[in-house]
């Protein structure tokens, strides 16, 4: 029994094995979208799952997309839109989680403004700020209504999108989101009005997902990362002003009205589910994009997205 008792000893007095060590690039800085992330970390659910996260504002928020596929980070988060459009390009990527499952992107309008009625848009000028999809979109939307991309002028108003719609340079802007700016310009005193891009011709998509260079990415890694935000979600939606605390004491920057206004409208927005994937959806998206001009080819959904879970 003495060697027995002396490997218990032994393996008792071992260290730990250390976590997993993964590196998350954000979108954009912190925000309520980014609720189940925070709230991972904070609660010790990636810890329970062995893994420690760094979650990384990024600089350039055109960047984390092409970082995780040159390698340099393992997950980043993204906008399913853009997805289909880098794959095209070349970029390694795949879809491996979903963040927040429905658009959240508008055409947005002063409420007692001269735009009541997307017909209106004829003649005006239309503010963005990231070119590409947006332009298809909002070919979509007009294209019911009789108004052509030759009836609108667009102009890039960089990332100042309530600023250049309640000054009036724009009569409407595309790519504000609902969950913010709306809450922005009513903060201010300017009521707005969004126009739903999925109640006006365009598929629905998942504004937020998790990216993943499929020739580099650990699957059962990046599963054990989904499963701790799938356990943050149902924490958020069954706390929601617990977890809004928690959420908003991570940074100053976070504790006002604008972000607590976010924080609620986001709730329900959050992938319950964020491992599962509608491949319908994805196919949707696929062929709106070559039906629109942005893409030459279809790719096959499962170059697109896919289920780490299931690997």
């Amino acid at each position: 029994m003495k060697p027995l008792l002396t490997a218990l000893a032994l393996l008792t007095a071992s260290p730990a094995l250390a976590a997993d060590k993964m590196t998350l690039l954000l979108d954009w800085f912190v925000n309520p979208d980014h609720g189940p992330i925070v709230i991972a970390q904070e609660k010790g659910y990636f810890a329970e799952q062995d893994l420690e996260v760094e979650i990384v504002a990024p600089a350039d928020p055109s960047a984390p997309p092409r970082l995780v596929a040159a390698g340099q980070a393992d997950l980043a988060v993204s906008y399913q839109p853009q997805l289909h459009l880098q794959i095209h390009e070349g970029l390694p990527l795949k879809r491996v989680g979903t963040l927040v499952a429905t658009p959240l992107n508008c055409l947005l309008v002063l409420k007692d403004g001269p735009v009541q009625e997307l017909a209106d848009l004829k003649g005006r000028k239309i503010g963005f700020s990231v070119a590409g999809v947006e332009e298809a979109v909002l070919q979509a939307m007009l294209g019911g209504h009789g108004v052509t991309p030759e009836d609108i002028e667009m102009i890039n108003v960089n990332f100042s999108l309530s600023p250049a719609l309640m000054s009036g340079q724009v009569d409407a802007v595309i790519g504000a989101f609902r969950n913010f700016e709306l809450n922005q310009m009513e903060i201010e005193g300017v009521e707005g009005r969004c126009f739903y891009i999925e109640e006006e011709g365009v598929p629905s998509y998942d504004e937020l997902i998790y990216v993943a260079n499929p020739e580099r990415m650990d699957s059962g890694r990046i599963a054990r990362f989904l499963a701790a935000t799938e356990k943050a979600t149902q924490f958020i939606i069954n706390n929601p002003e617990e977890s809004w605390e928690i959420f908003s004491a991570t940074s100053p920057e976070l504790q006002d009205e604008l972000n607590a206004r976010a924080w609620q409208d986001t709730l329900p927005r959050f992938a319950l589910r964020p491992a599962a994937f509608d491949a319908g959806r994805y196919a949707r998206f696929e062929s709106f994009l070559k039906d629109s001009g942005m893409i030459d080819t279809l790719n096959p959904v499962e170059d697109i997205a896919i289920d780490v879970t299931a690997q």
